[in-house]
């Protein structure tokens, strides 16, 4: 039996002891309140996060994968952090995987059963085949999601480096973990609604995992997604604009540029900054690792 009773996130929490009997102005006013300690809670954990952010960065280089693994609220933030790389950062889908309890259909109807089958978890990363250069990141709020536990010993004996994202102290997916992110975002608004401040906490601390492992692998240059995918009509204007702030150059040269490129950022800015071939662009940038700072600075030395 679970003995909620010592989950931090299914205290009862005195600030909205009476938020039923509130106007709607003052029930917001406590919710945004609560909110504010999920930013709290994550902040004590900056330096492990940024640690981790480059050792995935380390992992993905050497040709491993990013897996987030989690079960109801928790493995739905990490399919959405997942699916927005490929669109944001031009990765491809497999390179940043979200992996929930029930599989695909669990991502649009509740499936709370799955979570608790430690074996289904194991299951999943097999089937998925790590290997000791995947990152496995774990999400439970309560940090004792069988299928997490499952999923993430697993990935440990596989080698892998593993993470665990929680909510509550001294949880069992800390305990297996190379890392432990627990934020410790305290009593939900609504007793045990961890899609809350819970859910807050973790989707900053996945935002801040694949962003900064992103930008360490040189798809950021200053603060633009030099490696969006222009899959649409806003994406192919902001590559559009990319490609004009970083070369210098104007909208036609800029779209020309891009044209060539294939839609693809990068390349473009180095033929249109260097009036160079598409061939070589693509040369610039595999003698750079894909920085487009290290690419610009050789096409630079070149002329």
């Amino acid at each position: 039996m679970i003995d909620l009773k010592r989950l931090d996130t299914e205290k009862k929490n005195p600030a909205s002891a009476h938020i039923d009997e509130l106007s709607p102005l003052d029930m917001m006013r406590v919710i945004h309140a609560e909110d504010q300690k999920a930013v709290d809670a994550v902040t004590p954990l900056l330096p492990k996060i940024a640690e981790t952010a480059d050792e995935i960065a380390r992992r993905i280089r050497l040709g491993g994968r990013l897996l987030y693994c989690g079960a109801g609220t928790s493995g739905r933030l990490g399919v959405l952090d997942a699916v927005e790389c490929p669109p944001t950062y031009g990765t491809p889908p497999e390179l940043v995987q979200g992996v929930i309890a029930g599989g695909t259909n669990a991502m649009f109807r509740a499936k709370e059963g799955a979570e608790d089958d430690e074996r289904l978890g194991e299951d999943d990363l097999a089937a998925l085949s790590v290997t000791e250069l995947d990152t496995v990141v774990g999400l439970s709020a309560s940090g004792r999601t069988p299928y997490v536990v499952g999923a993430l010993r697993y990935a440990k004996q596989q080698g892998a480096f593993t993470v665990a994202v929680a909510c509550a102290s001294e949880s069992p997916i800390a305990a297996i973990a190379d890392v432990d992110l627990t934020a410790l975002t305290g009593a939900e608004v609504v007793t045990g609604s961890t899609r809350m401040k819970a859910g807050t906490a973790q989707k900053m601390i996945l935002n801040m995992l694949s962003t900064g492992a992103m930008i360490r692998l040189g798809k950021v240059y200053g603060n633009l997604m030099v490696d969006v995918a222009a899959t649409n009509e806003k994406l192919r204007e902001r590559a559009l604009r990319i490609v004009m702030e970083v070369s210098g150059c104007g909208r036609e040269e800029s779209a020309s540029a891009l044209q060539e490129a294939d839609g693809r950022a990068k390349p473009a800015i180095l033929i249109a900054a260097g009036k160079c071939t598409k061939e070589k662009a693509e040369c610039l940038l595999q003698d750079a690792n894909g920085q487009l700072a290290a690419a610009l600075s050789l096409l630079k030395e070149e002329h």
